[in-house]
């Protein structure tokens, strides 16, 4: 029997038959008649001169050589659909998709990207707002934008501005509470998006960081960090605004952090793209765009006192 492989064609019907224990299905799949789907099978099986399929009334089932193929041509095919994809995208510097959680679309990107579009209108974007890690490969991602502690693969990866948390207010409301001893009696809203930060930048850190012994059992919780700035901006109470989602509205006016105090986490946001992908056209404009974006807005950060989150000491 010779090592020369069949007509790849052949290897793509019986993948299919294969996942879907059904010829019909694969047919479907392959948009070719389930006729034709079995005759490329057939020539396979020729060419193996072995049966992969043992053909029962109403369905298929594999035989032990087909069990044995199964599994590594699917990766194949799979490694194959990868790689043309990446191929492709790298190919493509028209469009960039860019994944980052939804607080980070709804507060940092969404007000600013009108911005970047007017100075590269041949970049097309789109957008993944989520938390879910996707993979930059498989999801045809350009840029994620991912904030915490640290990259977990070989993906090129640059630390962005370092992240604070303080509390931020209306003007109106801020009248009401002038001091930090004032804002123990103040409505807090609670921002659970941060509770996975170790050491903890929570109410009961930045209290301690002020020399008041006290943590907060009541208020309006959020799962998202722009929920609970929105909730800030509507007056309903104060809350821990992290940097990147308060900067703009700490600029303009429409919040303001009368304490001047915050707390530095270690975790980062990170500007993440395939490691081989970083100095591609679109991406390098993207990347650089963000870093002038930030650096418009230092001097919010300058006006604080930033205390490291590991110098608490907690009670």
């Amino acid at each position: 029997m010779s090592d020369r492989l069949p007509p790849l064609n052949a290897l793509r019907a019986f993948d299919a038959a294969a996942r879907h224990m059904s010829f019909t299905k694969a047919a479907d799949e392959l948009h070719v008649t389930p006729a034709a789907l079995s005759l490329q099978i057939k020539s396979l099986e020729e060419h193996l001169e072995k049966p992969l399929f043992h053909r029962l009334n109403r369905a298929v089932e594999l035989t032990e050589v087909g069990r044995a193929l199964a599994p590594e041509i699917g990766t194949a095919f799979r490694t194959m659909t990868t790689a043309w994809r990446t191929a492709r995208r790298r190919n493509n510097n028209a469009t960039l998709s860019i994944t980052a959680g939804p607080s980070f679309t709804a507060k940092w990107l969404a007000p600013r990207i009108y911005n970047f579009s007017q100075s590269h209108p041949d970049i097309d974007l789109r957008f993944f707002a989520t938390l879910r890690l996707l993979d930059l490969e498989l999801d045809e991602i350009d840029v994620a934008i991912r904030f915490g502690y640290g990259p977990t693969d070989n993906s090129f990866s640059l630390p962005l501005a370092f992240e604070w948390v303080t509390p931020v207010m209306t003007p109106t409301l801020a009248e009401q509470f002038p001091t930090a001893q004032d804002l123990v009696h103040a409505p807090l809203i609670i921002d659970e998006s941060i509770d996975f930060l170790d050491p903890p930048c929570d109410w009961h850190a930045w209290f301690q960081i002020v020399g008041i012994d006290f943590r907060p059992e009541h208020g309006p919780r959020f799962s998202q960090a722009d929920h609970a700035v929105d909730a800030a901006l509507a007056g309903v109470g104060v809350t821990l605004g992290r940097r990147a989602c308060v900067v703009k509205d700490i600029d303009e006016g429409r919040l303001v952090a009368p304490y001047n105090v915050a707390l530095e986490t270690k975790a980062k946001y990170r500007f993440i793209c395939a490691s081989g992908s970083e100095n591609r056209s679109h991406i390098v404009a993207f990347r650089e765009w963000i870093l002038t974006e930030i650096e418009k807005l230092r001097h919010v950060s300058d006006g604080l006192t930033i205390v490291p989150a590991d110098h608490v000491v907690h009670s």
